[in-house]
């Protein structure tokens, strides 16, 4: 969508910061020997307190209020009856409608003792989001927002996840524009526009290039030789930096 109102930033931003806090309040909760279905249920307690419906729910019938990917797991994760442990990789990923409006934010969490590789994982994509974010900027290639994740991911060794990208959002979960890559792509000719509703979530790996279905009709994973973060926004495009709708309060 792209945002013609007051209104409509307004309702943006409502439905953001509560996708936001609903994601800090699930990290906070992460603890070992709770299952993903726990801390799932943490999430769907929030967004009810506030008048939120799980998007994926509400979009494609997913059997779980948000998304849960352990480790290897890159996305999509189903929430159930894994059992979560020390130093686990968790990606938390959190979208919600209230009013007609969607936003979505995610971000991958370790559960204490951190080890050195899984914390400059997580650090280098975080950093690769803020790169991306200050590349999108309105009369420039869409493209600029992959050439700058896949910059930062190779100063760092590190891969880009090329079959998972960023995408339009706001009245409906998934809108145009479609695909967005975390890789540079010199065709893709599309101009990024004022106003415009998008996220940018880079999935930055230790070494995959590509995930797989994982056989339960969700889970999207790489082997268990490799380790993915995501982190996501959800942002208005100006001629300036974004307006970042997923801010926690």
């Amino acid at each position: 969508m792209s945002i013609e109102s007051e209104k409509d930033l307004l309702a943006l931003q409502k439905i953001g910061r509560i996708v936001a806090n609903c994601l800090q309040t699930m990290g906070r909760a992460l603890e070992p020997g709770m299952t993903t279905r726990e801390l799932d249920e943490i999430g769907g307690k929030f967004l009810a307190l506030h008048g939120a419906t799980s998007a994926p729910k509400l979009t494609y019938n997913f059997p779980g209020f948000t998304c849960i990917s352990v480790n290897e797991e890159a996305a999509h994760g189903i929430p159930g009856d894994k059992i979560l442990a020390a130093s686990d990789l968790v990606n938390i990923d959190v979208s919600a409608e209230l009013g007609g409006y969607f936003a979505d934010t995610g971000g991958s969490f370790i559960i204490p003792p951190e080890s050195t590789l899984k914390r400059n994982l997580c650090l280098a994509t975080k950093r690769a989001l803020e790169l991306a974010m200050n590349a999108a900027q309105a009369g420039r290639p869409l493209n600029h927002i992959g050439r700058a994740i896949e910059s930062h991911a190779r100063k760092h060794n590190l891969t880009v996840i090329e079959n998972l990208g960023s995408h339009g959002v706001g009245r409906a979960l998934h809108e145009e524009p479609g695909f967005i890559p975390g890789f540079y792509d010199p065709k893709d000719q599309r101009i990024l526009r004022e106003n415009q509703v998008i996220t940018i979530e880079p999935f930055l790996s230790t070494g995959a290039r590509q995930v797989f279905e994982t056989g339960d009709g969700w889970t999207l994973s790489t082997t268990k030789r490799y380790l993915t973060a995501q982190y996501e926004h959800t942002m208005v495009i100006t001629k300036g930096r974004p307006l970042i709708m997923t801010l926690p309060a």
